[in-house]
């Protein structure tokens, strides 16, 4: 069982953390640097999946934080679909590809399955209340 008493403690930020890194890493070479509207651009939605849970964990409130969680997931998706830009373009390998992509995945699963169990709460109760015993390994990555 996690003790979760800050939003670096949530499993989902880790995680989306390592996705930021890997994107910021991939966007810093060949052409990929040089597109810099997609190199934005995909910066700022995997940063925004991180960010969202953050300020979401911080917003007091169970429904304010899946509220947040909810414009995460989405990032989630925008940033994989700006991978397959990058991977059309040439910008990225397969490989590169298919662990950005994977990563993104599952982090998006994992918001998926964290906000159903924050629904259980109701919508005003505090999220250190709700957040305090969540266990993140609920179930294994499908």
């Amino acid at each position: 069982m996690a003790t979760i008493k800050k939003f670096e403690d949530l499993e989902i930020w880790q995680e989306s953390r390592i996705l930021v890194n890997k994107i910021y890493e991939l966007t810093r070479q060949g052409e990929f640097d040089k597109d810099f509207g997609l190199k934005d651009q995909v910066r700022r939605s995997t940063v925004s999946v991180m960010n969202n849970i953050s300020e979401g964990f911080e917003s007091r409130t169970v429904k304010r934080f899946i509220d947040y969680l909810g414009r995460s997931k989405a990032s989630c998706g925008e940033t994989r679909s700006m991978l397959y830009v990058a991977l059309d373009c040439k910008y990225m390998t397969d490989e590169q590809f298919d662990e950005c992509y994977n990563l993104a995945t599952k982090i998006s699963r994992k918001i998926y399955r964290f906000t159903k169990y924050l629904e259980k709460y109701k919508s005003n109760d505090r999220v250190s209340e709700a957040v305090t015993s969540y266990k993140t390994d609920l179930q294994p990555d499908e």
